[in-house]
């Protein structure tokens, strides 16, 4: 057995943010409440990860280390064998996870006051690093086509006022699971390139795809972007250690790698030993076998959930192509949004992400995280349909 993805474990009173911020962020109690909110998973990562850890443990010494070589080689293996990527070790630069990577790349190739181009509903956290940074956030929506996003470039070009500096880029996108095509991505580069955008491509969820989709990093869709592509990936969402704070920045041009070096080198960043050790357990032979029985099992979460979920008149859940993010409308339901919130945290539960929190175009929608136990989401679909009963 690979793993037992079913298996029940109990998070509570362990400091998770998932189950233990739950009543204080949602009003949500964990007694009998759901966690479907972050994107962090409820069962065990790959044996070979929980092995790496004990095989890291076991000497009893966690002084300083040097000599990176097997974590980037593992990384370049994992990108070519699972992405048809092929890398250069040395493109890769190691950060305290990907909202650190974000940070940094703000602060080495932005300056306070620029305007940083993201398309939303998008992964909240874009807009509020970008503020926090003291950059402006220029917010262009995209637009849902039916079930389907799509990038209206010739409207995102006449928003633009020539302040802009940077685009964040998120591929899969998160919250909709959307995968871009590889001529989407080109005509993002080429938006880019025609503005002069340092294109940040934020690649965190690109193992965790359904069945019958495929991924394409953007350097493989657009390598003529390379001077100006900064591409963050992680084991973090793909095998839930995200609690190690261990990212990469892979930027394949030598003079913004070198810009990034310089900065991480004055804020004496390293990477974390521990970190280092399981993403290199992960991306390997054993880590792949448990990321396609992962998948497996996702899928058949998302295949109960949206069944449920769809059988309520006036919501549906949009075909999830990547992630383990459903991204669920209500806007056919006619209630506001408090409604529809008090519904699902009073009645069903269960604490969600709010729509808003994404930008302009989630102002109907919830995001619920099916990387748990199948019961679970069972339960959370029965929930549901009880809470919005009176529209059977």
């Amino acid at each position: 057995m690979l793993a037992n993805f079913d298996r029940l474990i109990d998070r509570r009173g362990t400091h998770s943010s998932k189950w233990d911020a739950m009543e204080p962020l949602f009003g949500v109690s964990s007694d009998d409440g759901l966690a479907m909110w972050t994107a962090d998973s409820d069962y065990p990562t790959a044996p070979c990860v929980i092995e790496a850890v004990r095989a890291a443990a076991d000497p009893g010494i966690f002084g300083y280390f040097f000599d990176d070589s097997d974590y980037h080689n593992a990384i370049c293996w994992w990108m070519e064998h699972r992405h048809g990527w092929k890398i250069d070790p040395d493109w890769i630069l190691t950060s305290a996870g990907l909202g650190n990577a974000i940070g940094l790349c703000l602060d080495v190739y932005t300056d306070p006051g620029d305007s940083v181009v993201i398309f939303s509903p998008v992964y909240h956290e874009f807009a509020n690093k970008i503020e926090r940074a003291g950059r402006q956030v220029r917010e262009i929506p995209l637009v849902l086509a039916d079930t389907r996003y799509e990038i209206d470039l010739d409207a995102a070009q006449a928003q633009l006022t020539g302040a802009e500096k940077m685009l964040i880029w998120c591929s899969p996108q998160n919250p909709s699971g959307r995968i871009w095509s590889a001529d989407e991505l080109r005509a993002v580069a080429e938006f880019a390139r025609t503005n002069d955008l340092i294109l940040l491509s934020d690649e965190v969820h690109h193992d965790l795809i359904m069945p019958g989709h495929r991924f394409v990093p953007l350097d493989v869709a657009a390598p003529e972007a390379r001077d100006r592509l900064v591409v963050l990936t992680a084991a973090s969402k793909t095998f839930n250690i995200a609690g190690q704070r261990t990212g990469n920045m892979i930027i394949p041009d030598a003079t913004l790698r070198d810009a990034m070096q310089k900065r991480m080198k004055a804020l004496d960043l390293s990477s974390n030993r521990l970190g280092v050790e399981m993403v290199t357990a992960a991306y390997s032979p054993e880590g792949a076998a448990w990321v396609d029985a992962q998948v497996a099992h996702l899928n058949r979460n998302r295949e109960t959930f949206d069944t449920m979920i769809n059988a309520i008149p006036g919501v549906r859940s949009l075909p999830l192509e990547s992630t383990y993010l459903a991204w669920v409308d209500f806007s056919g339901t006619g209630m506001s949004f408090a409604e529809v919130e008090e519904r699902v945290k009073g009645r069903a539960r269960i604490a969600a992400s709010p729509g808003p929190a994404f930008g302009q175009g989630g102002e109907t929608f919830l995001r619920f995280n099916l990387a748990t136990q199948h019961a679970r989401v069972d339960m959370a679909g029965a929930r549901l349909q009880e809470a919005f009963s009176d529209l059977q």
